[in-house]
């Protein structure tokens, strides 16, 4: 399909089928648990900032706010101290993610993954004790640290890991473990929230994902692309072999490693220079917007703060961290959908799906506000119009689910050759965690000032980002990693930018 350059027609090289069997099933959902230590501190942070005893000690400026009546709901939780407890795990994943592309690349993906849940385990323990602000932000600051490198590893693990075929259900286990932190996440802040150092438990708790991922990631095998890429072909030999069946043909899929990985070190070149390169332009913009639109369909605010945002428009204090666990249900139940689905329908048919359904629940969200809290936001909102409005977020967590949640971090995953792909992963992550901070760092100050409108806000992004999709995006189910520069050549704009091999009469 030149002129639309949305499919890919015939066989692609390099394609040697690849099964699903027991090892490669266990191999992937082990490595995907990394996701647990992001998903459940996506859940903990917003929970732990409803609970009285955690305010008191940390941010009694808000109780002092809560109780005036003349505070607008929209300002209640308007606090850059609490906001800066947020964000500050997003600067320090933005540093750690920079810098794993050099540990992926020199000692594996494997030990990038289990460096990670080190580092999350040392942040959870200084949360867990913490005595001040100071603590509790350094604690985040090894959290950040942590997820940088899992973020960073476990998608291209994955990617490397799994049959072409079936890549993008395998890959979507990332995004269905941070679906299941989350509401873990949210399980035990409901039932710590009663206990006077139930925070502390909390936020404690985090050492039990960390302890997860990191024991999962020793018991694994690395990625034979990444153990090719060291020099270790009997380790890579032995690693295929298990993931594609012991009866299974390696040989030919091994030797079209070793070649990518051969073409790759000859390049030489530094990978942060080369990933600059005209050719690789389609995959850089990419690696930067696909992050960037992801952050900015507003779902890790709306996840961060959901308990805050509950109760500011209606809920108490329980339900609105039982409202935030049914939001994590739905969105761990659409993750699954995409499970099902991403292999068989296609990366862009979900991304625009789940884009028109979001636009359509964040802009019928800021009319649910407006017309029952009003532009001052001190209307009293009452409990039928709050659930309508934890109805229209749980369709929208829905279309998120199954489309930019898990697909965002696979595109950036399987698009990138060998030489520049732990690069190519670790801008993703730094463009995502650097979004976030900012996002996180001014949403509630938005809140307070936009009103409703900052769902209108992200509503405009959100129809931005799906023309994005729908014009520049090409379809990559079903094709091997080593042979995705096919995609480019044949699509109606990026094309232009790869360099036009010699034709060679016959």
């Amino acid at each position: 399909m030149p002129a639309g350059g949305f499919a890919i027609d015939g066989n692609v090289s390099g394609d040697f089928g690849g099964r699903i069997t027991a090892a490669v099933v266990i191999t992937c959902i082990v490595a995907a648990s990394g996701g647990l230590i992001f998903g459940y501190d996506i859940g903990i942070s917003g929970g732990v900032t409803t609970m009285v005893p955690f305010l008191q000690k940390f941010f009694p400026s808000i109780l002092r706010k809560e109780a005036d009546s003349k505070t607008s709901v929209y300002c209640v939780y308007d606090s850059q101290v609490l906001t800066s407890f947020t964000s500050s795990l997003y600067i320090a994943g933005l540093a750690s993610s920079l810098a794993a592309s050099r540990f992926a690349a020199a000692f594996g993906r494997k030990f990038t993954m289990v460096l990670g849940g080190c580092t999350f385990l040392v942040g959870a323990a200084i949360n867990g004790g913490a005595q001040n602000i100071a603590m509790l932000i350094l604690g985040r600051i090894f959290l950040g640290f942590g997820v940088g490198f899992a973020n960073q590893a476990t998608p291209v693990y994955l990617s490397e890991v799994a049959p072409p075929k079936w890549r993008g259900a395998f890959n979507t286990g990332f995004q269905f473990f941070i679906g299941i932190g989350v509401v873990s996440a949210n399980c035990i802040n409901y039932g710590t929230a009663k206990l006077h150092w139930g925070w502390r438990l909390s936020l404690g708790l985090a050492i039990a994902p960390a302890l997860i991922m990191t024991l999962g990631a020793l018991m694994i095998s690395d990625t034979p692309s990444s153990l090719i890429e060291r020099g270790k072909l009997e380790q890579a030999k032995r690693s295929l072999t298990k993931v594609r069946g012991r009866d299974a043909e390696v040989e030919a899929e091994l030797t079209e490693l070793i070649k990518a990985s051969e073409v790759a070190k000859a390049a030489a070149a530094e990978p942060f220079v080369t990933i600059f390169q005209r050719q690789y332009r389609p995959q850089l913009t990419m690696a930067i917007l696909i992050p960037f639109f992801q952050q900015l369909t507003g779902i890790n605010i709306i996840a961060f703060y959901a308990p805050v945002l509950f109760q500011s428009v209606g809920f108490g204090s329980d339900s609105a961290l039982i409202a935030a666990i049914i939001l994590g249900l739905v969105n761990l139940s659409s993750i699954l959908v995409s499970t099902f689905v991403v292999d068989r329908f296609g990366r862009r048919f979900l991304f625009l799906q789940g884009g028109i359904q979001m636009f359509v629940c964040q802009v019928a969200v800021a009319v649910a506000l407006a017309v029952t809290a009003g532009t001052s936001g001190t209307r009293h909102i009452s409990k039928g119009h709050a659930i309508i409005v934890l109805v229209l977020m749980c369709l929208y967590a829905a279309g998120f689910g199954w489309s930019w949640g898990p697909l965002s971090w696979l595109i950036p995953s399987e698009i990138f050759p060998l030489k520049i792909r732990t690069t190519g992963q670790s801008i993703t992550v730094a463009v995502n965690f650097a979004t976030t901070f900012v996002l996180s760092q001014t949403f509630l100050t938005m809140l307070c000032h936009f009103k409703y409108g900052a769902f209108l806000f992200y509503a405009g992004w959100i129809a931005l980002m799906t023309i994005f999709v729908a014009l520049f995006v090409p379809e990559t189910k079903g094709i091997p990693l080593d042979s995705m520069d096919i995609v480019w050549k044949q699509h109606w704009y990026w094309h232009r930018f790869l360099k036009a091999e010699p034709q060679i009469e016959t």
